[in-house]
């Protein structure tokens, strides 16, 4: 073996035993030839789950479903040149969402940099802010010193990915030929020392600043409003903080708290009327999670802006695009809520009662729903996907009709989406990474959205892969029609409704996906509960202007109903 090789091998070998050794379990490769060295000793350790996407974009995003489902660093390997940049996405998105995804990108030495060689492109700090932490790392070496740093960049790269808020970190590998190590048992015969220990504890209250709290909070009329949690314990301690309050829980259907039957589930419609906004005006505010993703819930936060408004974010956030908030808490978020269970009171149970009155009338107009229309389409969706599944929701209106037609009390099912960007790019993937974690999923997207990512399908293909995607078509950017653009009739169709005429029959023979036409819903319902391997595609064809007109109308009737109630 040369000298070059060996440096080659030990160096990546050292790397890549640190990852696992620090706690990577997956890596995602795209094949490329400068990442020849790192791919060929990925596919060579033992402990290090490798899957394969040709296309770098949807690579990214199936890195992503794969973190975000494990909550668990995921290395991401591509060669040098525009196949780095392709990462940029889903490099945001976990930025945004929080999500630890290791990014390792192959590129030319020093002496072959902005000097025309090809496939090359200025990659130091390729993501800018975007990556959390970036590295150049350097060139390959076999002395002790050098292996030393290496294993150590390898253990800061996880540490630094999980550190709050969690996110994207990027590390560029500068690499000479001949590029292929000397591979074959590598790690069998290399005795690699353990990198560095990182360890990190919980931010917990402080006694004097909880009780400044509890006096800010000691009101009669208070709401909780839980956005996307992720963390384990957090949604069962919002759960005390309520009970012992008495306060309402407003449930976005990520919090994964619409299981409980008194999570306030109909907010989105009844909090579109500012009469109703008004007649519910809460004397203080706690958040827990992500923003929400109702728009008519943030507008109603922000029409309060006399109420105390306590966001409590252990990872040190600014998720506060109102500007409202009276407090940021930087604890633990369980913590927080004995805290408070041990200072603070039951409120006026009158308050709770009209929470729960308004919501219960306003739920029975958005439980009529019928017929093929999306909202209806999406709630049947919703009764048809296994009990202990996932369901992938797509942005734009799924995540919306998701918001909507998910009621409390019926939830036997873990919800996930890309809320952080809200992109559109990328979501095929996402699904795919998190069915990769092992999770049953069931995604859920318009047809723009899975055009946008249907290069996607093949990491299925080659990696094994089932998922049901219902496609959602109403030939076009279906959200636009809810929006003051759609008053513009002259130039709407072209620029914002967008139809382009697809059918993606011919997508799921393309990548060897079982495919059918949704025509009625007992056929959706029997096309959820067939159990088949791979990926199923089913399409349901509806249209633009009859959605948007049904949901107004339950929306508008959903508002009567709560106005009625509030008398």
């Amino acid at each position: 073996m040369s000298n070059h090789q060996n440096n080659m091998t030990a160096y990546n070998a050292h790397f890549i035993d640190s990852l696992v050794r620090s706690g990577v379990r997956e890596a995602v490769i795209s094949p490329g030839s400068r990442s020849t060295p790192m791919a060929l000793l990925m596919e060579e350790h033992p402990r290090l789950r490798t899957f394969i996407q040709v296309d770098e974009r949807s690579a990214g995003f199936f890195a992503l479903g794969l973190a975000k489902a494990t909550q668990n660093p995921v290395a991401l390997l591509c060669t040098s040149g525009t196949a780095a940049a392709n990462y940029m996405p889903a490099v945001a998105e976990a930025k945004i969402s929080r999500v630890p995804l290791i990014v390792l990108t192959s590129d030319r030495p020093p002496e072959l940099r902005d000097v025309g060689a090809p496939q090359t492109i200025d990659q130091l700090h390729l993501y800018g802010h975007t990556a959390k932490w970036f590295a150049e790392m350097a060139l390959p070496e076999a002395e002790e010193s050098t292996l030393q740093y290496v294993r150590t960049q390898g253990a800061r790269a996880v540490f630094e990915s999980l550190a709050a808020p969690a996110g994207p970190v990027h590390l560029n590998f500068p690499y000479r030929e001949p590029l292929v190590p000397d591979y074959n048992g590598v790690f069998e015969r290399m005795d690699i020392p353990a990198p560095v220990r990182l360890i990190s504890g919980k931010k917990i209250p402080d006694s004097i600043m909880m009780d400044d709290v509890a006096g800010a909070l000691r009101v009669e009329k208070g709401l909780i409003v839980a956005g996307e949690i992720v963390k384990s314990g957090v949604a069962e301690a919002v759960v005390s903080l309520s009970e012992k309050t008495g306060w309402p829980i407003i449930a976005d259907p990520l919090s994964q708290l619409r299981s409980n039957e008194k999570a306030i589930d109909s907010y989105d419609a009844f909090l579109r009327d500012d009469e109703v906004k008004d007649a519910l005006k809460p004397e203080a505010i706690i958040r827990f999670g992500a923003l929400p993703v109702s728009k008519a819930l943030m507008q109603f936060i922000k029409r309060h802006n006399g109420a105390a408004h306590v966001i409590v974010d252990a990872d040190g956030g600014w998720r506060d695009p109102s500007h409202m908030a009276t407090h940021m808490i930087n604890v633990d978020e369980s913590a927080f809520c004995r805290e408070m269970v041990q200072r603070l009171e039951s409120s006026e149970s009158q308050w709770t009662a009209l929470w729960q009155k308004v919501n219960n009338a306003a739920r029975s107009e958005m439980k009529k729903a019928e017929g093929m229309d999306e909202g209806a389409l999406f709630r049947q969706f919703l009764q048809g996907v296994p009990a202990g599944s996932s369901v992938f929701a797509g942005n734009s209106m799924p995540i919306r009709d998701l918001d909507s037609f998910l009621f409390s009390g019926e939830q036997t099912i873990r919800f996930h989406g890309n809320r952080g960007a809200n992109g559109i790019d990328g979501l095929v993937s996402t699904a795919l990474g998190i069915a990769a974690s092992g999770e049953k999923v069931y995604a859920v997207m318009g047809d723009l959205s899975f055009f946008h990512d249907v290069n996607g399908l093949l990491a299925a293909k080659m990696n094994s892969l089932s998922m049901t995607i219902l496609v959602m078509n109403n030939d076009g950017g279906g959200i636009f029609s809810y929006l003051p653009q759609a008053g513009e009739r002259k130039h709407f169709e072209r620029l914002f409704g967008t139809p382009s005429g697809l059918k993606f029959d011919h997508a799921a023979a393309l990548y060897g996906c079982h495919y059918a036409r949704i025509e009625s819903v007992g056929q959706l319902q029997e096309e959820l509960c067939a159990k088949r391997d791979g990926i199923t595609i089913l399409e349901a064809f509806t249209n633009r202007s009859e959605n948007t007109a049904i949901h107004r109308s339950l929306w508008q009737k959903a508002i009567a109903a709560a106005k009625q109630a509030i008398g």
